[in-house]
């Protein structure tokens, strides 16, 4: 992040504008993006911003120095590839988020859809497809490892063949995924020895190990070759990485930095400020490190 006080305080100014902010908000915008330091490769989860056609969220992220999209499927990588735009984490595999690997009975679902997907995923230029545990559902720990890995070995051989890593998404199971099974980060991590391909990976999602562990610059330096992706959001709230919340995401950044990591840093937060893409340009200013 660049510790220039007078001009991080002038950022903020512009941020918290209201109007003012609004009239510039492009010029701005385009004026930032030129100072970004080129250390994090940072994406941005279209979901979050429902109010932004696809085609017109990559006309926006492009002023701001965003790189790539995550979570579309092939039907918006079309749009992706015209705007110059990465598809950063690609989904449309997935049964849903409670349905997942860590129950068998999905496993032939899943490796259909997988199988269908993976070489879709490698022939348009990407590398990185998401995937989901399930719920827990009455399981332990040990069960659900066992069966999450029967099932994701069923499709790795496919995604090494095609160079495509297979990423499994940590959820908090406290807040806002009740049951989610892939809840820990010493849970997945014991999952991606057990499958043992470099092709399977984490999604470690900072907000929701924040409120299901916390301790995440210890798991970023311990366990940093397990994960492959990151997400971003404040907590508590899902909100904006403002002072709002509690998680120093400067430090978490840095963290991330000291290991090499070349991959995604998504921001996959709620915006509540009226002006969305100022607070997208605010989040990634704050995890410019």
């Amino acid at each position: 992040m660049n510790h220039d006080p007078s001009r991080r305080a002038s950022f903020k100014k512009m941020l918290l504008g209201g109007a003012a902010f609004g009239g510039l908000s492009s010029l701005t915008l385009v004026s930032e993006s030129s100072q970004l330091k080129g250390n994090i490769n940072h994406g941005v989860c279209a979901w979050c911003f429902p109010s932004y056609s696809l085609d017109e969220l990559c006309v926006e992220i492009k002023k701001i120095g965003i790189k790539g999209i995550d979570l579309v499927g092939p039907k918006g990588w079309d749009t992706l590839k015209n705007h110059g735009i990465h598809s950063s984490m690609c989904n449309g595999a997935e049964i849903s988020l409670v349905d997942g690997f860590g129950e068998t009975k999905f496993h032939d679902q899943l490796e259909k859809n997988y199988s269908e997907l993976i070489p879709l995923v490698a022939k348009a230029g990407y590398t990185n497809l998401i995937c989901f545990s399930g719920n827990r559902r009455g399981m332990d720990d040990e069960t659900g490892l066992k069966n999450c890995e029967l099932g994701l070995k069923r499709i790795m051989s496919l995604a090494e063949k095609h160079g495509v890593t297979i990423q499994m998404e940590l959820l908090n199971s406290r807040v806002d995924h009740k049951d989610y099974l892939n809840d820990k980060s010493a849970f997945g991590v014991e999952l991606c020895k057990r499958v043992g391909s470099e092709n399977f990976k984490l999604l470690f999602d900072i907000y929701h190990m924040q409120i299901d562990e916390g301790d995440l610059i210890r798991s970023i330096r311990d366990h940093h070759q397990y994960f492959g992706h990151y997400h971003t959001a404040g907590n508590p709230g899902r909100n904006e990485l403002n002072d709002s919340q509690e998680i120093n995401y400067p430090a978490v950044m840095e963290a991330i930095k000291a290991t090499g990591f070349k991959g995604f840093v998504s921001h996959e937060f709620i915006p509540k400020a009226e002006d969305k893409m100022a607070s997208l340009a605010q989040a990634v200013q704050v995890c410019d490190v």
